[in-house]
């Protein structure tokens, strides 16, 4: 069965996430860019159009990143931000691509564990940390039901999106995965944890123990 096709919505993107969230999403993304201006090498699954990398570059003029989507359309938005010389562009699954380093100080994945399921999260997440080098950090962005009054409001709005990205992706996932649990499982310690929108989003930073 053919995964998610992100092509079709490719050029809309930015300007449907301005239109739903704001600059909330571009935020969230930007939170904890602070703990990555000492990285060599990065490892980004997801980025979409670009704009989180560019930033990253832009703050971290060290670093080289090596930038992962199945979505052809996306990758050329982002090449078009992104330094040539710094990112390495591969389209490719992440559950099945092969990282070409074993060194990375950091993982990032802004707004993408919420495409796999939790089985899924639970098999990508101990295959990549391999590839991170001990003290590396997986850098996260999601959604979030948060535990207060706006508990159901969150999960109706989660529960719409889901459906729509099904109608416009063919996405196939249609809940948040436990990320979370995967990360503790394959040796990650949660570092940082920033909230936005009254808990709806969230930024962490996970720790790769030595």
């Amino acid at each position: 069965m053919p995964r998610e096709n992100f092509s079709r919505i490719a050029r809309a993107y930015r300007w449907m996430e301005y239109a739903s969230f704001g600059h909330a999403l571009e935020h969230c993304r930007f939170r904890l860019l602070p703990r990555l201006q000492d990285r060599h090498r990065a490892l980004v699954l997801g980025d979409g159009d670009g704009r989180f990398l560019h930033h990253l570059l832009a703050s971290n003029h060290i670093l080289h990143a090596d930038a992962v989507d199945s979505s052809t359309a996306m990758l050329r938005l982002l090449a078009a931000r992104c330094d040539a010389d710094r990112v390495t562009l591969h389209c490719s699954d992440a559950l099945t691509f092969t990282p070409p380093h074993a060194d990375y100080g950091c993982i990032i994945s802004h707004f993408f564990l919420d495409c796999l399921s939790t089985a899924e999260c639970a098999a990508l997440v101990p295959r990549l940390s391999q590839y991170l080098s001990p003290g590396g950090l997986w850098i996260v962005s999601e959604f979030r039901v948060p535990r207060s009054a706006l508990r159901i409001p969150a999960a109706l709005l989660i529960r719409a999106m889901y459906a729509g990205f099904r109608l416009l992706t063919g996405l196939r996932t249609q809940h948040l995965p436990a990320y979370e649990q995967a990360l503790r499982t394959a040796g990650f310690e949660l570092a940082e944890e920033q909230l936005q929108l009254r808990g709806l989003l969230v930024s962490q930073a996970w720790r790769k123990r030595c």
